[in-house]
C-alpha cells in the first residue's frame, strides 16, 4: 500500500479528531501533522505523562480541546466552530476488561457519544467526510475459523464489544436517516465506519493489553503474565489501520456515495497469531525474558478466537497491510527500546511513519 497520495488530500485541510490523546489517536495526529493538516483534537486528558500524546508534544501539533464526548453541547460547538473537512471519531472507552467494571459508562461513551458526534455533523452546512472507528469485536463472535465480513451479524458478549456493535448500528441509522447516499447532494456528508483488528505499536501503556504487559515485565525483569495463551487475534501494527482510515478518507472525498459503508482493516490470514505465539516472538526479538500462564479464576469472559476478512478493503479500497506479524512485532519493540531515551521519541515516531510510506 502506497500512502504518498495522502498529502494531496490532507495538506492544509481541517481535520477534527476525537480521541486525539489516546494511543491510536496520537499516531493519527502525528501522521496528520506530517501531512500538513490543520487538526483540532477533542478528548479527555491523557492519563499519564508517559503516554504517547505528551511524549510527542501533542499540544504543539493541534488545537487541543480537553472535554468529554458525552458533553453534547460542547462537542457540537467545537465542531461547528471549526468547520472541518474531515472528522475522525476515535474517542472511546477501549478496554474489554474495564467495560465489566463500568458497563453503563462504556455504552454511554461508545454508543451515545457516536450519536452526539453525528448530530454535530448534521449541524455542519458544508461537505465533510466522517470516519467512525469501531473494532473487530463488533461481530457476534461464534469463535469459528470463518473470518468475519462486514455484512456478518453484529453482537457482543462483553459490554465493550456490545457497545461498539451499538455504535455501528448508530452509524448505520444516521447514514440511512440523515446522510443517505441518495440525497448526498443535499446534506454533503460521507459517513463510513472502520473496524480494525488487535493493534500493537509504540506508545501504548494501557492496562491489560499484551504488548504493554510484555514491555513492563521485561523492563522490570519479571516474567510476562499471560492470561489466555491460546486466544487467537488479528494482530497488526498501529500504522496499518491508521493508514487505512486516512486512505478511506480520500475515497470518501473522491466518491462519497460509493464508499460510505463499513470496512474491515486487519492483517493477512497467516498473521492471525495466538497470544502465546505473539509473546514468544516478542521475547525472541527482545533477546531475553520468559512468561508464565496467569491462570486466575473468576476472570471475565474474553473471546478465544477472532478473525477478520479484509477482502472488501483489499478489492474495493485498494488497501492491504504493509507489514506481516513478525515485522509488526519488531517495529513495535524497536519503538519501546528507543523510548528509553525520551528525546528520541519524536524523531523515532516520525521515522517509523516515514519508513511505513506515510509521507
Amino acid at each position: 500500500m502506497d500512502y504518498r497520495h495522502l498529502t494531496h488530500y490532507y495538506k492544509n485541510k481541517r481535520v477534527f479528531l476525537t480521541g486525539h490523546t489516546g494511543f491510536k489517536g496520537s499516531w493519527l495526529l502525528y501522521w496528520l501533522h506530517l501531512l500538513g493538516a490543520q487538526v483540532k483534537g477533542y478528548s479527555l486528558a491523557p492519563e499519564n505523562d508517559s503516554d504517547l500524546y505528551p511524549s510527542i508534544e501533542g499540544d504543539s501539533l493541534c488545537e487541543s480541546v480537553i472535554a468529554d464526548i458525552r458533553d453534547k453541547a460542547r462537542l457540537e460547538q467545537e465542531i461547528v466552530a471549526f468547520q472541518p473537512d474531515f472528522i475522525f471519531h476515535l474517542a472511546a472507552q477501549p478496554l474489554v476488561r474495564l467495560s465489566y467494571d463500568i458497563p453503563s459508562d462504556t455504552f454511554a461513551v461508545n454508543a451515545i457519544g457516536t450519536a452526539y458526534l453525528l448530530d454535530a455533523a448534521r449541524a455542519l452546512d458544508k461537505p465533510c467526510a466522517v470516519i467512525c472507528i469501531t473494532t473487530d469485536k463488533v461481530y457476534e463472535n461464534m469463535e469459528w475459523q470463518y473470518p468475519y465480513r462486514e455484512n456478518d451479524r453484529l453482537g457482543g458478549y462483553d459490554p465493550y464489544s456490545a457497545s461498539k456493535a451499538c455504535a455501528e448500528l448508530v452509524v448505520s441509522s444516521y447514514r440511512n436517516s440523515f446522510f443517505n447516499t441518495k440525497t448526498y447532494h443535499i446534506h454533503r456528508k460521507a459517513i463510513a465506519s472502520a473496524r480494525a483488528g488487535n493493534v500493537i505499536g509504540g506508545g501504548d501503556w494501557a492496562k491489560d493489553r499484551i504488548i504493554p504487559d510484555i514491555v513492563r515485565a521485561l523492563q522490570a525483569g519479571e516474567p510476562v503474565a499471560v492470561r489466555n495463551p491460546a486466544a487467537i487475534r488479528p494482530w497488526q501494527h498501529v500504522l496499518e489501520p491508521v493508514g487505512g482510515y486516512l486512505h478511506l478518507g480520500t475515497k470518501l472525498i473522491d466518491n462519497p456515495t460509493e464508499f460510505s459503508d463499513s470496512w474491515n482493516f486487519g492483517p493477512q490470514p497467516e498473521d492471525n497469531l495466538t497470544v502465546e505465539e505473539l509473546v514468544n516472538a516478542a521475547l525472541k526479538i527482545w533477546g531475553h525474558g520468559n512468561y508464565n500462564h496467569s491462570a486466575v479464576t473468576g476472570q471475565p469472559h474474553e473471546a478465544g478466537l477472532l478473525k477478520l476478512d479484509i477482502s472488501k478493503a483489499t478489492n474495493i479500497l485498494g488497501w492491504k497491510p504493509r507489514y506481516n506479524a513478525a515485522q509488526a512485532i519488531e517495529k513495535t519493540l524497536a519503538w519501546y527500546r528507543n523510548a528509553r531515551q525520551t528525546d528520541a521519541i519524536i524523531p523515532f515516531t516520525s521515522a517509523q511513519i516515514t519508513e511505513f510510506g506515510g509521507i
